[in-house]
């Protein structure tokens, strides 16, 4: 069992029977999450076990049968398949998972996040109530990129999350959160966005050799003035330099919903010689991070990583194989929060950072009410990991 393991105090009673409904777009890490679950739960010893309260702690697996059937005219009805009464629920929805499809009057329709999202609150209104309390784990956090309103527009994130809180969602959990000040729209109700600094330092160690990690020899990179606290966070922990890049913007003009970019401007001191690691929150088409990266080139950066929490590469992975093939990157690292497609897992400058340990743990935690502060930071892990690799101990 992992120290980690061990130093959990998880003798307080559960808040309920432990239960888990990942939607259909979001099965394989929901089936990772739960084998962890299943691991961890029957080996650990407690002396409350055969107690009533702790009835249904072990079984062979937490993941509650639910489906999404629909109709020929494409609507659709939410259906729980057993018992969910006094329950510790903890719903599982990937809103960008694209590759599933159903029939809409004959034609294949692909799922959009509108629909995963429509799905989630199928489910929901399913449980009817009847549930001790309803957590939502939505890594990808549904219409998070119209955050804030800049002109007479809407208001989607914010209005989703307090549709969900209506329906008697108790948590809300996101990785990453593009602007985590939306939580402001359910003030009341738990809002947790989790940074996943430690899966990408730990799956930077693992797969690249002879780095240096100090401030002559490795520098952070923020794409943009939005995502400072991420940049400026993992450089505080690994105590290196951080630079800023930020975007000229031509709002004269609007190109597919919104202002085209002119140039990156660059903030920081000499980037010569030295590892970049580029760290944003998602890589959409990818012309961003890139453009980032052609100019730190230009600037004589020696290796560019490029970590983003979900990579969603709408227009395909062309552009990152010729940019790679070309020697301007190194390695892309993302996690597998969100739908990867199989010709993006076989690409040799793809790493992927495994989550499902980590909402592992934050169920684990949740559902017997302890506190998952020390799991939001994992600033004693980074260095645990870090001083591992520079002692030459391979990182599993």
């Amino acid at each position: 069992m992992s120290q980690r393991e061990e130093t959990r105090n998880l003798e307080t009673i559960p808040v309920g029977s432990l239960g888990i409904i990942p939607l259909e777009g979001c099965k394989s890490l929901g089936q990772k999450v739960d084998d962890y679950l299943v691991k961890w739960r029957t080996v650990r010893e407690s002396e409350h076990k055969t107690s009533l309260a702790f009835a249904g702690y072990q079984r062979d697996s937490y993941i509650l049968r639910a489906k999404v059937p629909r109709f020929g005219s494409g609507e659709a009805k939410g259906m729980i398949l057993e018992s969910v009464r006094g329950s510790d629920l903890y719903l599982l929805v990937d809103v960008a998972n694209y590759s599933l499809t159903y029939s809409l009057c004959g034609h294949e329709n692909h799922m959009s996040p509108d629909d995963h999202y429509q799905d989630l609150k199928r489910i929901i209104a399913a449980v009817g109530g009847k549930a001790r309390r309803i957590t939502v784990i939505m890594p990808f956090l549904y219409e998070s990129r119209q955050h804030k309103r800049t002109a007479r527009e809407s208001l989607d994130c914010a209005l989703a999350l307090q549709e969900m809180v209506r329906m008697g969602v108790d948590n809300i959990i996101t990785f990453d959160a593009h602007d985590p000040r939306v939580q402001n729209a359910i003030p009341l109700h738990g809002f947790e966005t989790v940074q996943p600094s430690y899966q990408f330092i730990k799956g930077l160690l693992k797969h690249v050799p002879d780095l240096q990690i100090d401030s002559d020899h490795m520098m952070i990179i923020s794409p943009d003035e939005g995502g400072m606290s991420r940049a400026i966070y993992m450089a505080n922990v690994l105590g290196l330099d951080m630079g800023m890049f930020y975007k000229r913007r031509d709002y004269t003009r609007v190109v597919n919903g919104r202002n085209p970019i002119v140039a990156h401007e660059f903030l920081g001191s000499s980037v010569e010689g030295k590892d970049m690691v580029i760290i944003d929150d998602m890589i959409s088409s990818g012309e961003s991070v890139l453009e980032v990266a052609t100019a730190l080139k230009e600037r004589k950066a020696r290796k560019i990583f490029i970590c983003a929490t979900f990579g969603l590469f709408t227009n395909g992975l062309e552009k990152f194989d010729k940019i790679y093939e070309s020697g301007l990157i190194d390695r892309v690292l993302t996690t597998n929060l969100i739908y990867q497609t199989p010709e993006l897992l076989e690409r040799e400058w793809y790493i992927d950072c495994d989550m499902s340990k980590y909402i592992a743990y934050l169920i684990d935690t949740l559902n017997h009410d302890a506190s998952i502060s020390d799991l939001l930071n994992p600033n004693e892990r980074i260095q645990s990991v870090v001083t591992k690799y520079k002692n030459g101990i391979t990182i599993n």
